[in-house]
């Protein structure tokens, strides 16, 4: 087997691990912002935990669908033409959740923040369910055919794996948001917040449990992707002990330990598949045939040796400089404010 193809699903693995570990709580975040709270100072507050970092976190999306295509386009051209819908889905999401985040304090009227506030909470609801989705097809399956094309009608992906992917992503975003947001408050959100990861958190972390099983039984899990799945009931445990003892920095590293490990497991147990055929294993997708070209990979490597420890380190100092805990007296009341533009006349 060729190690450039093995080494660039690992790469891709690590990507959607990161992305999931870091845009996990801004996703519970936004949810916890419209369902968690009425009062105004409260959201306003929760919002600016994640003020400083969310766009940076949605570079590993990015940066994770840009590597399937430039390595696996097979594995691209399949998968995003199968799911074109709830990809679709998911970009109008993403779009919703990022124009709320900017637009929401803009204008100083309750009907404005609480459409915005909507968008917000919706918008992270249904993108973490449709990433939730697509990872969870990927990993056990679509009914391609030996071109790599989608059989059957634009709902063909619905089933069982997907509403499980689903499901996993969105518990574990409110389980992880719970526990960034008792983290990086105080008073009553910073109370409230590790009350919810620390009574709830074993609950909704179950989806992502059985997610992971069920990737092992499909698959013949190895002895790695099995022991990385009892790495990540530990840090679940490790997660709920640490916030029934409001040690908040313990909770949220045990529900990175969690995904970092549960995710490890799901792309350990279906490699060396890329994109599993429900129709014929002969039709399935694996990091040798899906692959480009060893040329292709090779620049790709040296690109990647030099770009993503600038942009890893370049986040990491960004959350240096934004480690402060934020109470809800740094936030000023809502005024109005006018563009330098307009106060120079």
């Amino acid at each position: 087997m060729d190690t450039l193809p093995v080494l660039w699903f690992v790469v891709i693995a690590v990507l959607w691990l990161g992305f999931l570990a870091l845009e996990g709580f801004d996703f519970g975040v936004g949810m916890h912002i419209l369902f968690g709270t009425k009062d105004e100072r409260t959201r306003r507050t929760m919002l600016n935990t994640i003020g400083p970092v969310w766009d940076g976190n949605e570079v590993w999306l990015i940066t994770a669908g840009a590597a399937i295509f430039a390595a696996f386009p097979l594995w691209y051209a399949s998968l995003f033409s199968a799911l074109y819908l709830p990809l679709t889905i998911l970009l109008l999401a993403l779009i919703a959740r990022a124009v709320a985040i900017e637009f929401r304090g803009k204008v100083h009227t309750r009907r404005w923040a609480e459409i915005w506030t909507w968008c917000l909470g919706l918008g992270s609801l249904v993108s973490s369910f449709c990433i939730g989705a697509m990872l969870g097809i990927t990993s056990t399956g679509l009914p391609i055919d030996a071109n790599g094309d989608r059989v059957g009608g634009p709902f063909a992906w619905a089933g069982i794996p997907a509403l499980l992917g689903g499901l996993a992503v969105v518990g574990f975003a409110i389980a992880h948001g719970s526990a960034f947001l008792a983290l990086k408050t105080d008073g009553e959100i910073r109370e409230r917040s590790g009350r919810v990861a620390a009574t709830w958190g074993p609950l909704l972390l179950l989806p992502a449990a059985a997610w992971a099983i069920w990737v092992q039984v499909a698959h013949g899990g190895s002895v790695l992707s099995w022991a990385l799945v009892a790495l990540a009931v530990a840090g679940a445990v490790f997660a709920w002990l640490s916030g029934r003892a409001r040690r908040e920095g313990r909770a949220f590293t045990g529900y990175v330990w969690f995904i970092v490990a549960g995710g490890g497991s799901v792309f350990a147990g279906m490699f060396p598949y890329v994109l599993p055929s429900t129709l014929d294993d002969a039709f399935s997708l694996t990091v040798q045939n899906a692959s480009s070209s060893t040329y292709t990979l090779g620049v790709m490597t040296v690109v990647a040796a030099f770009g993503l420890p600038l942009v890893i380190a370049y986040q990491a100092w960004s959350y240096w400089v934004f480690r402060r805990r934020i109470t809800p007296g740094m936030i000023p009341e809502a005024h109005v404010v006018l563009p330098a533009i307009l106060r120079a006349r």
